[in-house]
């Protein structure tokens, strides 16, 4: 009995191990901890640590992934950021790493994951209304000037979104998308955690300030690196400027003409020779400080985002992402 009560032990041991890492793989905790001892040596364990090697290898295939800080050996000036990160898309290596998994407010690097969901859920010919509930009041929010009944594409929709960082644009693809804010904020989520970005919560679309409403350096990397695979998100962040035609409630034109506030792409920063921005985000409330995700490629076409959270101030932002950039 005493050999059978073992038996029984070991096998609930390891089932217990395995839900772990089940949830671990399926994103459906907040954090990416093991609740186990790993120093426990017995047939359980090492039945369990052939599990959590097969299942965190295929979690992380062909994705860069730290624990730790990664700034020894790197000449990345980065004193006025909170958090940053280089990620090498061909090696899967991380060439940068402070405070990754830092939860912080990401601002309008939110909208990268408002694109990506778009993108999968919406089409760019469907035409979107607004509603009364694109106003919006926060004190510098960036707006295109949307009213209720005004039209337009998706198309458009993502233009506005990304280019100028409309935040009421925004509101006008979560709903439609989501059919309310509070319901494309779960889309949001749902897909942050199947990307395993599972450090993060987001309560809108646009990023505006919001107690529940953060992310890591990370976590932003996996939702830029989801988003870059769509080539019509590439080919939005990569445009400098921007000019079309939607509607109001009357069907009267109303004129689009944006620019993008990368400076990358504006000429006012300039990369390193071996490297080409081919777009991104920036972010800028108060809470988040300033902020700014990169997708660049070096001479030989290999492919590399960046991360800045929480830096002083703008010029300081680029100087330290260009240094950034350099380790590429």
């Amino acid at each position: 009995m005493k050999c059978i009560n073992n038996k029984i032990r070991k096998v609930v041991s390891v089932l217990g191990i395995m839900v772990i890492l089940t949830n671990i793989t399926g994103c459906s905790q907040k954090e990416y901890s093991l609740s186990y001892d790993m120093n426990i040596e017995s047939p359980a364990f090492s039945v369990a640590s052939h599990a959590q090697r097969n299942t965190l290898d295929a979690f992380a295939s062909g994705l860069c992934v730290t624990v730790d800080d990664v700034v020894q050996g790197t000449d990345v000036d980065m004193t006025q950021a909170t958090a940053a990160g280089l990620f090498d898309l061909k090696t899967g290596k991380v060439k940068y790493a402070k405070n990754v998994h830092n939860k912080l407010a990401p601002a309008s690097l939110t909208k990268v994951l408002t694109a990506l969901c778009a993108l999968k859920y919406g089409n760019l010919d469907d035409i979107l209304t607004a509603t009364e509930n694109v106003y919006i009041n926060e004190s510098g929010a960036v707006k295109l000037g949307l009213q209720a009944g005004d039209t337009m594409t998706m198309d458009q929709a993502l233009h506005c979104l990304m280019l100028k960082s409309a935040n009421d644009v925004a509101i006008l693809i979560a709903e439609h998308v989501g059919g309310s804010v509070e319901g494309f904020s779960d889309m949001m989520n749902s897909m942050a955690n199947s990307l395993g970005a599972t450090n993060s919560h987001f309560s809108n679309p646009n990023g505006l300030t919001d107690p529940n409403h953060y992310t890591t350096a990370y976590d932003l990397y996996l939702i830029c690196n989801e988003a870059v695979k769509y080539d019509k998100f590439v080919e939005i962040i990569h445009t400098t400027t921007y000019n079309s035609v939607y509607h109001d409630k009357n069907g009267k034109d109303k004129n689009i003409d944006i620019s993008t506030t990368n400076a990358y792409l504006k000429g006012d920063a300039v990369a390193p020779e071996n490297v080409t921005v081919i777009g991104g985000k920036t972010g800028t409330t108060n809470a988040a400080g300033n902020c700014l995700i990169l997708y660049s490629r070096d001479n030989s076409g290999n492919p590399y985002i960046s991360v800045i959270l929480q830096s002083s101030e703008r010029t300081v932002m680029y100087k330290e992402m260009t240094d950034l950039l350099e380790e590429i």
